[in-house]
């Protein structure tokens, strides 16, 4: 079942050569439109998970470096407004500056080599990444273990 238009979060993604890059590193989404040759917009289902990179540089070199794990939400739920996002989302992880940027994305790496989608893994695993990256610490792995244990807890909660 399709969610209603109104209903979904949508993310306009640019690609400007060496200029503005913004993609989307992981994330089912639910629809596509294509605005032009540099630009289109992806659209995620509420409760989706998704990260949104955004990077720039001018002549000069990397002037943004960003990376935001999102949950979309459900139409009147609060939300954080986050740039080219519609009408925004739930923040579990928010970077800024390459070299945590980078951290990320390899947190989202190791994710992947135990063969688990990271839009299927746990909210509160980007949450604690987030939060030890900002205090310059070292994530825990996700493990299958814990996988299966948000996987149980997901279905009995109401």
């Amino acid at each position: 079942m399709k969610p209603a238009p109104d209903s979904l979060t949508h993310v306009e993604l640019i690609w400007i050569e060496k200029r503005i890059e913004h993609w989307i590193r992981f994330g089912r989404d639910a629809g596509e439109q294509i605005l032009d040759r540099r630009r289109r917009v992806l659209s995620f289902a509420p409760d989706s998970i998704f990260a949104y990179v955004r990077w720039a540089a001018n002549d000069f070199g990397t002037v943004v470096s960003r990376l935001d794990i999102l949950r979309a939400v459900h139409p009147g739920e609060a939300y954080s407004a986050i740039g080219y996002v519609r009408p925004g989302g739930e923040i579990l992880l928010r970077m800024s500056g390459w070299p945590k940027v980078e951290r990320v994305l390899q947190a989202i790496d190791a994710v992947e080599a135990i063969g688990i989608d990271p839009a299927d893994a746990a909210p509160d695993h980007w949450r604690h990444v987030h939060n030890r990256l900002v205090a310059d610490e070292q994530p825990r792995c996700y493990t299958p273990a814990r996988h299966a244990a948000w996987l149980k807890r997901r279905r009995i909660a109401p």
